[in-house]
């Protein structure tokens, strides 16, 4: 089992690769992507549990322009006033669940995501400290939710589906009625690799192509 002290030793020797060539393209040879435009951070909230640590997720609401819906990481766009990448995904992660800046210890950043919508992700990992409750911002989350390290590391695989008239490969899970995947899951797949000793996992399993719309199955 993977404890806080293997993630926060790990990601604090990580070295962030400049232009790793990361992104929604990775395992879509061919995949055309705009030059990024628009940069941004995220923030993967490592949280201790007594069965072991947990990642923080959010549940995207319905009524949003974009991603509607989708399971994704608390972050969004860096501000002028922003000082780096860590204050953009507190500062963001504060607006959109209620986070206080000051319980979350910043322990490292992952390579950059390049987004087939044109953002330039940087994940941000930090380690929550101090217990508090979450306050989902109505207009941007539904629901916060948490899901064992563990659990994502040992499930994470290539998943499939028919999308705008092709096919579409991208890393992926499912926990309780939630489906982790795109960008989220190809940058949760970056997190696996930093921390895992074991570079042969996740597992490289690959399941059949699915339609867009298919009723994902739950698993837990």
């Amino acid at each position: 089992m993977l404890t806080l002290k293997d993630i926060e030793e790990r990601i604090g020797k990580y070295k962030p690769i400049q232009d790793s060539g990361r992104g929604d393209a990775s395992l879509n040879p061919g995949m055309k992507l705009p030059e990024p435009t628009r940069e941004a951070a995220v923030l993967i909230l490592v949280i201790p549990r007594d069965d072991g640590p947990v990642i923080l997720f959010t549940e995207r609401t319905k009524t949003l322009s974009s991603h509607a819906g989708q399971v994704s990481f608390p972050g969004g766009g860096i501000e002028k006033g922003d000082r780096d990448c860590a204050e953009t995904a507190l500062r963001e992660s504060a607006e959109e669940i209620g986070l206080v800046p000051e319980n979350a210890r910043v322990i490292g950043e992952l390579d950059e995501y390049i987004t087939r919508s044109g953002y330039r992700v940087t994940p941000v990992v930090a380690i929550l400290e101090n217990e508090q409750g979450w306050t989902p911002n109505p207009n941007e989350v539904d629901h916060v939710f948490e899901v064992p390290v563990d659990y994502l590391i040992a499930n994470l695989k290539e998943e499939s589906l028919t999308f705008e008239g092709g096919e579409r490969r991208f890393y992926g899970l499912h926990w309780d009625g939630m489906h982790i995947w795109g960008a989220t899951g190809g940058m949760l797949r970056n997190f696996a690799e930093a921390v895992n000793d074991n570079p042969s996992v996740p597992p490289a399993a690959f399941s059949p192509p699915r339609k867009k719309g298919d009723a994902p199955s739950a698993k837990k």
